[in-house]
């Protein structure tokens, strides 16, 4: 039996039935993503709080499981971790906030005049740089920096409405967050008995997984924000910068933002620096900052994160860069750990499609397999 002869018209009617199916694929994978965006926007309101008590409790869960299986009630163990959060949050913010809202106006002021010296050196310095060049732009930095200034001193965020949602949303999360840790290892077995033997197990799999990553990620970051700031706060108070203490808490917090969070802070801090103190300090200021975040990236983060994220710098970026986008500082904030959780997604499914690829398949496609099988030792 001879094959089918295959002249131009059958490989082009291939090749456009291909493309079609493809296009199908697309179309129904962009409309299934625009439906999941349009849904969590709408249930935003919701889905906020989950996310934020979710976060909180991938740290506070491991005392409490510490203190379940010392012979404690799931009831006690949680109030007890709950109680002593909540009290060691309350006085750090109850020793910080005095001095960081008092001066948040002076940082963005400062700030503000530090873009005005950087451009005069530009225009009048070795560069020789037009002022038209750089007009537009530093303006456009400089009225945001100072709308933030107004709206931190006038009080802008102690509206009521501004304050009954951040008191309903924190007393959600915290009760939330109490429940999680409560019951959440009763979730795991409800969810492979609901799922059966097949899907339960695949669920179970990818969400340990995940908050397995949520966990090393948010416990890392803390780590890695917190010693930023003390380095970076502790070289700006040697240098006599008045503003050091509130310069570190805006890197700390900062730190939560991959990236961006620590260019931006950096910058404040030199900014301030260049107004309050001279040039060769803010140069200092600089060459810290520079220090440190080379310092984050090359050593800190490769080596306490180790492969908890395993996400390269641009999806990192791009990913901060979206959240932004869409949810403002909270979406930002959440980018990263978005992100970890679908690469995880991703990499459980690659490894199922891998474990059925057969033996006789071409090398290329059956090489994850055979790594799976020997081990990530003989890989």
């Amino acid at each position: 039996m001879t094959d089918k002869i295959r002249d131009r018209a059958v490989v082009i009617d291939g090749a456009f039935g291909s493309m079609q199916r493809w296009s199908l694929r697309i179309v129904s994978i962009a409309a299934a993503a625009f439906v999941i965006g349009w849904a969590i926007g709408h249930l935003w309101m919701v889905l906020f709080p989950v996310s934020m008590a979710l976060i909180v409790s991938t740290v506070l869960a491991p005392p409490v499981s510490f203190l379940r299986r010392r012979g404690f009630p799931s009831g006690l163990a949680a109030a007890v971790v709950m109680l002593t959060f909540v009290a060691a949050v309350t006085i750090v913010i109850a020793v910080l906030t005095p001095q960081v809202a008092g001066q948040a106006p002076a940082i963005a002021s400062q700030a503000s005049s530090g873009l005005l010296r950087v451009r005069d050196w530009l225009t009048d310095g070795p560069l020789g740089l037009t002022d038209g060049q750089l007009t537009r732009a530093i303006e456009a930095v400089q009225d945001r920096l100072q709308d933030s200034a107004a709206a931190i001193s006038s009080g802008a965020l102690s509206t009521v409405s501004a304050a009954t949602n951040v008191v309903i949303n924190l007393v959600i999360v915290l009760m939330l967050t109490f429940f999680f840790i409560k019951d959440g290892h009763k979730f795991v077995p409800w969810v492979r008995t609901l799922g059966g033997r097949r899907a339960g197990e695949h669920v179970v799999e990818v969400l340990g997984r995940v908050w397995g990553t949520l966990g090393g990620f948010i416990r890392t970051q803390t780590l890695v924000a917190a010693i930023d700031a003390v380095i970076i706060g502790v070289g700006l108070a040697i240098l006599g910068v008045p503003l050091a203490i509130p310069l570190a808490v805006v890197t700390f917090f900062g730190g939560y933002i991959p990236i961006i969070g620590a260019f931006v802070s950096g910058a404040l801090a030199v900014l301030v620096t260049l107004v309050t103190n001279d040039p060769k300090d803010a140069l200092i200021a600089l060459l810290i900052v520079v220090a440190v975040q080379q310092l984050e990236g090359n050593v800190l983060s490769p080596w306490l994160q180790g492969k908890n994220m395993n996400l390269h710098a641009a999806v990192v970026l791009l990913s901060v860069t979206a959240g932004g986008t869409l949810f403002g500082v909270t979406g930002a904030f959440l980018a990263v750990p978005v992100a970890a959780s679908a690469a995880e997604l991703l990499r459980y499914l690659n490894e199922q499609i891998d474990r059925e690829v057969a033996d006789e398949a071409p090398p290329e496609d059956s090489h994850a397999a055979e790594i799976l099988k020997e081990g990530p030792a003989e890989a």
